[in-house]
């Protein structure tokens, strides 16, 4: 794999700096191979859609309650302390309709937050709406797949799904060109891997088994 392909060279953000100076300081030896954020229009549309069916059937299950003891109320057949208990009770069971719309409310933020890079030792992710960061070790990563949703496939982006041997899971969303990208980063990791379990010092000159452009 050739590290001086045009699709590893660092994106740049729509203001034209490049986003990583932004997340995180490159050690002398470590080479940035690629930034990206999530497609901007598929992130929102899924913050909208993601527990809509839930909240929807919810607030409407609730709202019939809500519109008789509201009757009653106007119609003075309910005690004031009746309505207080009403009015607390329906605040916490619709959970659910207050989470997506905080997922709605706090989306923009979350995209400006989310970042993700690729360098030659680890993968580096900020998001979330404190714009938290994670590194993830090339040697910690058990799989990489790529999961295609019906948003995604329709305006032709993917989620990079990541696991750690620590069993965590961990979604860079959104992403365009997303087989080439999974493809590339599926090879970073292999490479790296070998590298670590069997050094170029190691290596005899005739060895004729895997060979990376890496070197440890």
């Amino acid at each position: 794999m050739d590290l001086n392909e045009d699709f590893f060279k660092p994106k740049q953000n729509e203001n034209g700096s490049q986003s990583l100076k932004d997340m995180v300081a490159l050690s002398e030896d470590e080479q940035l191979l690629w930034t990206g954020k999530p497609d901007k229009k598929v992130f929102m549309l899924e913050q909208f859609f993601k527990m809509f069916p839930i909240a929807f059937l919810w607030l409407c299950f609730d709202g019939l309650f809500i519109g008789g003891i509201t009757y009653g109320i106007i119609s003075g057949g309910i005690p004031p302390l009746m309505i207080i208990f009403f009015v607390i009770f329906f605040a916490i069971h619709l959970m659910p309709v207050w989470i997506w719309l905080s997922h709605i409310l706090t989306a923009r933020r979350r995209l400006k937050n989310t970042e993700y890079a690729f360098t030659n030792k680890r993968i580096i992710i900020k998001e979330g709406f404190f714009a938290n960061l994670t590194n993830i070790m090339y040697s910690e990563i058990s799989s990489v797949n790529l999961h295609i949703g019906f948003l995604d496939r329709m305006f032709h982006v993917g989620d990079i799904v990541i696991y750690t041997s620590s069993s965590k899971t961990h979604v860079l969303e959104d992403l365009h060109d997303p087989y080439l990208l999974v493809n590339r980063l599926q090879q970073i990791v292999v490479d790296i891997k070998t590298d670590i379990e069997f050094p170029n010092d190691l290596r005899p000159e005739t060895n004729s088994g895997y060979k990376t452009k890496y070197k440890g």
